[in-house]
């Protein structure tokens, strides 16, 4: 593979943000996307008139976080720059650190935390003009995918892929394949007709459902966190590009009542009754409200007892794991997968075998934690949520968890360990064995969890029903 041709199906943010890495270091590569609408020029026109059917969350709430922001910077110089100039917002989560915290006083590394964020489509626009100026990049809109050409084996018994079919015969030759097709990618039916052995793949409902409102103007105080649980719901506030924001309740995907949240006015009647939130609604809105529910936390395995089940193929970011999108890690950890993609194509640029195994090796290690963190936090979620929906007692919870939460409210250390975890710079383990933090957690371990400042279910079902 060394200097080969890479074609990479798919120009999300993930796969375009991969083509860009990757043509960097002087491999040819091309983008195909099925989509035929071309790269819109301005936030406006991304926002409004841009067609993306084959992205289902194209308009829903997205966050980048600072992991974002950091791989830009190292990995796609001028990007952080080119998303301000599209009126991409530089947000501090430091702004919204509790009054109880009492040191406000910034830190010499409190830039770490600042990111640079914007709707979904903003963001992708300014990452296809990057890629589009990249030499070495071939992005091609309108061309459809429909199977992979097999080559010659470079393992006995595992089918090896030297490109794609699309759907009006052209065949596009490659070293190696990459699907950034999302999550909702068909490349399992692709390697079942070469033969190959399953994937491993875990999937299940994330159950969950969304409902969100996008809002513009100046930005609102903050009162309390973008991110508040609050019994059988969690609400979510995102800060966007140009003067724009979003606000989500998101809850039990079998939650029936919630599903009047669908009303705009509804769903601002109910906002108003948050007292720390209601404010973000008091804005100009937006008609309607987007509603996202049915998604899948997916994870996608292509070695499987240590032997790929195929080579001259993989698959990255969403295509390869997905989760709870509200929880804003997607984009961060598909960018993080691209650079291991990258630098294990660096490691192993002539043996497909190798570069199979290693990939999977270096992504286990540094890139599925994160992954299966959210999941686990997850199902704890959802395992809460659907217990106080019945009138039973919610599962006890994970005491470290309480203690971590309850000591970041009032000890500035703390809350920044708490925004590493949050905002996907590091893991819980790395974070709660810090001595300094782990004094802390253990100070407050056994505590009861701070009250709701929100109504309980039955304000909330009241709220909904007025």
């Amino acid at each position: 593979m060394d200097d080969g041709q890479v074609v990479v199906c798919g120009a999300g943010v993930v796969g375009l943000a991969l083509a860009t890495m990757l043509a960097g270091e002087g491999r040819p590569v091309t983008v195909l996307e099925t989509d035929p609408a071309p790269t819109p020029s301005g936030a406006d026109a991304a926002w409004s008139g841009w067609s993306r059917h084959g992205v289902a969350q194209f308009r829903q709430p997205h966050s980048v976080f600072p992991r974002f922001r950091h791989l830009c910077d190292e990995d796609l110089p001028g990007v952080t720059e080119a998303l301000l100039a599209a009126g991409c917002r530089s947000f501090d989560p430091l702004d919204t650190a509790p009054p109880s915290i009492g040191d406000h006083d910034s830190r010499p590394d409190d830039e770490r935390f600042r990111w640079v964020t914007g709707r979904r489509p903003v963001l992708e626009a300014v990452l296809a003009a990057r890629a589009e100026q990249q030499p070495g990049v071939t992005l091609r809109r309108g061309v459809r995918v429909i199977g992979l050409i097999e080559g010659a084996r470079a393992e006995q018994g595992v089918p090896r892929v030297a490109g794609v079919f699309t759907d009006d015969g052209e065949q596009v030759r490659a070293d190696l394949v990459v699907d950034a097709m999302g999550r909702r990618t068909p490349s399992d039916a692709w390697l079942a007709d070469l033969g190959a052995a399953p994937p491993q793949r875990t999937a299940e409902d994330s159950g969950f459902a969304y409902y969100s409102r996008y809002f513009s103007g100046p930005l609102p105080a903050w009162r309390t966190a973008p991110l508040v649980p609050y019994g059988t719901v969690t609400l979510l506030t995102i800060p966007s590009d140009n003067d724009t924001w979003s606000v989500t309740v998101y809850g039990g995907s079998r939650d029936a009542p919630l599903k009047s949240l669908r009303d705009p006015v509804c769903f601002d009647r109910v906002l108003h009754g948050f007292p720390r939130h209601g404010h973000w609604v008091d804005a100009e809105a937006q008609p309607g409200v987007a509603v996202m529910a049915g998604v899948l936390d997916r994870v996608r395995t292509l070695v499987v007892d240590g032997s790929p089940v195929v080579t001259g193929f993989t698959a990255v970011g969403d295509a390869w794991a997905c989760t709870n999108p509200s929880a804003g890690r997607g984009i961060s950890i598909g960018l993080m997968h691209a650079r291991v993609l990258r630098d294990t194509l660096r490691e192993h640029p002539d043996d497909p075998a190798a570069f199979a195994t290693a990939f999977q090796r270096h992504t286990d290690e540094s890139v599925a934690p994160y992954v299966h963190d959210q999941l686990h936090a997850d199902r704890i979620r959802v395992a809460e949520m659907d217990a106080l929906r019945h009138g039973e007692p919610a599962p006890t919870a994970d005491p470290d968890v309480t203690a971590f939460a309850a000591a970041a409210m009032e000890d500035p250390e703390v809350f920044r360990a708490l925004l590493e975890v949050v905002l996907c710079l590091a893991l819980p383990n790395e974070v709660l064995a810090r001595p300094r933090i782990a004094d802390a957690v253990a100070r407050r371990r056994g505590e009861a969890p701070a009250p709701s400042s929100g109504p309980d279910r039955r304000g909330l079902l009241a709220l909904i029903a007025a």
